[in-house]
């Protein structure tokens, strides 16, 4: 007599997140969407910056070539929230020949519903009024929806992850109560679509394993990953200016391979070559000294690094739930820009990618780095010239 396969989520190992894509549609002068929504990948390489020197060749092929087993397929969900019948159908079944797209190429798709404020009435603020708002039982009506369109691909090629850092703070028990109840009820939800569909479900607080850890998994069953985002220290990640004529740069990984003395003096150096005024200088610095020396205080490297996962990795076994099940959604750092006003240097940012990768791979935990391509920094694809992948950071993340 033949045995039943055990019940789990599609394999995941190593995944690239595409986000410029569908996360967004032409909005008309009246401020709603124009209609059909989402731009056909035609219009993404051709007008996204860097994508506008694309070689020949199916890009999905050669994604799966770099070593990739799935794309992170960021959707805006906007112009499902704001249509109806024979509208959102059109809508869905747009999004669901590009899911297929992806897939011919061999390519696994975890379906990011990734809200963005492009129409700001169908922006993720709409599910911040609380579990009983009816903000959240419109979003849940329509990943119901989605769920449905999914499942008519496979679920052997598909995973949904309903929502992206949902913005339920503070990072306690006093912030996620709310949106334990709306995980809980919107897994309820897709669970009456299909008990086979994989979904990636996420903690408040941005998506963080802070929220990850407050989340209580009553809800579990054995085709659920459970996601974190792996932004931490946020500090050397995220090194990026708040105004014009300010830098923020160079703090190096890990924080001990320098000093805040010569992150200090090369800060300067960045600033005289770029023109900046003496005032301009001593404002800034201002600013950034305080920011280097809390970043050396707090001494970033390996051995945070391991206990941020640690974290993770205790919730889920806490819980009765293999490591494998956790899903490290996004990582990645800024990469310095030409003018050195924000970003690591790329040798800080390459060992970076390199310990958190070997630090999920040492659990099992699959992973998707952030992004394919954008233009603010953090992009696999190099940001200036052809465009072709960064071998050094193919290299840092494992692949050939």
């Amino acid at each position: 007599m033949a045995i039943a396969a055990e019940a789990a989520p599609i394999h995941l190992e190593r995944g690239v997140g595409v986000h410029e894509w569908l996360n967004w549609s032409p909005v008309g002068k009246d401020g709603s969407y124009n209609w059909p929504p989402y731009r056909s990948e035609q219009e993404w390489l051709a007008g996204h910056r860097p994508l506008t020197d694309w070689p020949d060749g199916d890009e999905f092929t050669r994604i799966r070539s770099m070593g990739f087993d799935f794309v992170r397929l960021s959707v805006d969900p906007g112009p499902l929230l704001a249509s109806e019948g024979a509208k959102r159908q059109q809508a869905l079944d747009i999004l669901a020949a590009a899911v297929e797209r992806v897939t011919s190429a061999g390519l696994k798709v975890v379906f990011d519903l990734h809200g963005v404020t492009q129409v700001p009435a169908y922006g993720m603020e709409m599910i911040y009024g609380g579990a009983d708002s009816e903000g959240v039982a419109r979003y849940r009506e329509m990943v119901v929806a989605v769920a449905t369109m999914l499942v008519k691909i496979g679920t052997d090629k598909v995973a949904l992850e309903p929502y992206n850092e949902p913005a339920y703070y503070p990072c306690d028990s006093s912030g996620s109560d709310d949106w334990q109840r709306i995980m809980a009820g919107t897994v309820h939800d897709i669970r009456a679509v299909s008990s086979e569909l994989t979904i990636v479900a996420t903690g408040a607080c941005g998506g963080s394993i802070a929220g990850l850890v407050n989340l209580t998994p009553s809800f579990d069953d054995p085709n659920l990953y459970y996601s974190f985002h792996m932004y931490e220290p946020h500090s050397f990640t995220h090194q990026r200016p708040d105004e014009a004529n300010t830098f923020a740069s160079g703090l190096p990984w890990p924080a001990d391979s320098s000093t805040p003395e010569v992150v200090t003096e090369m800060l300067k150096a960045r600033m005289e070559a770029a023109g900046l005024s003496t005032v301009e200088q001593v404002m800034n610095m201002a600013t950034a000294r305080e920011a280097i020396t809390r970043y050396f205080e707090q001494n970033w490297g390996q051995s945070q690094l391991e206990a941020s996962f640690r974290q993770a990795v205790d919730w889920a076994r806490g819980h009765g739930i293999p490591s494998r099940r956790l899903f490290m959604g996004e990582f990645g750092v800024i990469l310095m820009s030409a003018d050195g006003r924000m970003g690591a240097f790329d040798a800080d940012r390459l060992r970076y990618l390199s310990a958190v990768r070997q630090q999920a791979e040492r659990f099992a935990i699959p992973w998707s780095v952030w992004e394919f391509s954008n233009p603010y920094g953090m992009t696999l694809i190099q940001p200036d010239g052809p465009a072709v992948p960064d071998s050094e950071m193919l290299q840092a993340l494992g692949l050939p």
